[in-house]
């Protein structure tokens, strides 16, 4: 089988030929037909990610495919749909992964949606509704609105009934924000972020996924109360936040690595990625796939996420048919 590996972290990674898995007790082996790309890949590269393997291993957090093998203590049926979250190992065309990270796909959901909704709406959904208990009439601000997970707190955003202001890069990326639901969009190119949020009466959660000035910014112009949602730093440094206004404001900053919350309270994390597959099913919410590409274009792919010139989720096609 093909597999895009890194063997040494001074080294590019490399699409190599490995021998087909065989899982072990309680995994099942997956046959791999869509793979989603995240900036942790690009961290992971480097060896920069929190949760960054020892090498050798296979790049792709999220992934779906069938089921196509069972190990020992399984009672998953062969051809079961299924969506998965393990971290590594996404970009193969087989995989063997623990069963308790396979989510079945309800009917209708197909494998690039599946990979293309999993980390992105997981997030957003776990982060917006879970931790930060987003409320009807409440003023939401999402910094980088038009990036991956951007688009989607967006979306679940106006879905739990916000007025969301979108913050995006040039006219274009507003744009995208808009039609993913965003009442107000504001280019971070242009706008003075702190003084415009103001003038727009303030926000009460912040979703930041880039950080650097425009998190800070936001960060000055929370409310009362106000919630700081600390989700990535897309920017390459994280916000320096005025912490003496998070005391004398009430604010809670509350960071979220999404991946992590599968230790922290796996009941919770299992609950909202099928919250989140039941409301695709239902026609709620749609994956923001950008591009789609195959594993041959893979340099390509990392290339435009890595520049930031996609909106929404960059997904690569592992197998023929992915309409299933």
């Amino acid at each position: 089988m093909k597999a895009y590996q890194i063997h040494d972290f001074s080294a590019a990674p490399q699409v190599r030929s490995l021998p087909d898995p065989v899982p072990a007790a309680g995994e099942l082996k997956i046959r791999i037909h869509a793979c989603g790309l995240n900036f942790a890949d690009l961290l992971m590269m480097q060896g920069r990610y929190q949760d960054t393997p020892a090498p050798p291993f296979t790049l792709g957090l999220e992934c779906a495919g069938e089921v196509v093998g069972c190990g020992e203590g399984t009672s998953t049926p062969l051809g079961t749909r299924v969506v998965i979250y393990a971290g590594q190992g996404g970009l193969a065309d087989y995989g063997c992964f623990p069963e308790e990270s396979c989510i079945p796909l309800a009917q209708g959901t197909s494998y690039l949606e599946a990979a293309g909704l999993l980390i992105a709406h997981g997030t957003s959904h776990l982060a917006l509704d879970r931790k930060a208990g987003l409320r009807s009439g409440e003023t939401l601000a999402v910094i980088g609105a038009a990036g991956g997970v951007g688009l989607t707190a967006v979306e679940i955003g106006a879905r739990l009934g916000a007025k969301v202001i979108a913050v995006a890069r040039g006219a274009e990326k507003c744009a995208v924000a808009r039609a993913a639901g965003a009442a107000i969009t504001l280019d971070s190119e242009s706008a003075d972020l702190k003084a415009r949020l103001k003038e727009l009466g303030g926000v009460d959660v912040v979703y930041d996924a880039v950080g650097g000035a425009l998190g800070e910014a936001a960060f000055r112009a929370l409310k009362p109360g106000g919630r700081f949602l600390l989700i990535g730093f897309a920017g390459g440094t994280p916000p320096e936040l005025p912490l003496n206004h998070a005391l004398v404001k009430n604010i809670s900053i509350l960071g979220l690595y999404w991946g992590g919350m599968r230790q922290i309270d796996p009941e919770m994390f299992r609950s909202s990625v099928e919250a989140v597959m039941q409301d695709h099913a239902k026609g709620l919410l749609t994956p923001h796939i950008s591009h789609v590409f195959d594993l041959a274009q893979i340099e390509e792919a990392f290339e435009m996420l890595r520049s930031r010139r996609s909106t929404g989720k960059l997904v690569i096609r592992m197998a023929p048919s992915t309409s299933a």
